[in-house]
């Protein structure tokens, strides 16, 4: 597997954001996650910059609604406001999922797993975490989405559950960031594609991409779009160029 790997882009400063505040990672762990929670410690941009993950202190596990409410509870009570939160988890595969190449291979329970996973758990993250942004200022909530989730892009058909469970994504997405304008006119509430990255998640699809990433770069660039989005951007969906991606 060959990967793309262009210069970074400049150093990543996240200069809109106010000074102070925290941030937080969901799914810190994983290749783009680790990558990103590094990026976003070294701008020093944050007076706390918290990893959560299943082995994480809190842990918080994306399939467990009493594990993010626990998880999150557990940061409720700084006074520092929420700045950014990031949510890095998704499912594409595992040993015991594949995406469908047909109607014939969809499966209740698999296709349960992949919306558990790639869009009830970041709806749950957001019912939590979004009454800790600040009611002032700058404040980012992002998921990874998938250009494949895009309804109006998808012209090769296959991937069932992936697809329908990323543009399901990308409607709470829209949704949440509706009513969070109301009480939070300064915040964003987006969808981004990260593009082809080299992690677990796209090795086994990632010869047919041209194009591949470091999770370094992906999170370089992602973190790039995220501080030049301001309020009037909020609810969109954009890939890892700050390009809009079509619903």
């Amino acid at each position: 597997m060959t990967i793309n790997q262009p210069i970074l882009p400049d150093v990543v400063s996240l200069s809109s954001f106010p000074n102070g505040g925290r941030a937080a990672i969901v799914g810190a762990r994983g290749g783009i996650g680790a990558a990103i929670t590094r990026l976003v410690d070294e701008t020093h941009r944050f007076a706390e910059v918290i990893e959560l993950s299943r082995y994480g202190d809190p842990p918080l596990d994306i399939t467990s609604p009493s594990s993010i409410e626990s998880a999150v509870d557990h940061l409720a009570g700084d006074v520092r406001p929420m700045r950014l939160v990031m949510v890095t988890t998704g499912i594409l595969h595992d040993h015991g999922l594949q995406p469908e190449k047909s109607w014939r291979e969809i499966d209740v329970h698999k296709m349960a797993r992949s919306f558990a996973i790639n869009a009830i758990g970041p709806a749950l993250l957001m019912k939590h975490f979004l009454p800790l942004m600040p009611l002032k200022g700058k404040s980012v909530f992002a998921v990874l989405s998938a250009r494949v989730g895009s309804i109006g892009d998808n012209r090769l058909g296959g991937w069932y559950s992936y697809r329908a469970s990323k543009a399901a994504l990308n409607q709470l997405v829209r949704t949440a960031a509706i009513e969070l304008a109301r009480t939070r006119p300064e915040a964003v509430c987006v969808a981004l594609h990260p593009g082809t990255v080299a992690t677990p998640l796209s090795a086994p699809f990632a010869k047919t991409q041209p194009q591949i990433q470091s999770a370094e770069l992906a999170a370089s660039r992602l973190l790039a779009v995220i501080d030049g989005l301001d309020a009037s951007r909020t609810g969109g969906f954009f890939d890892h160029l700050g390009k809009p991606v079509e619903w």
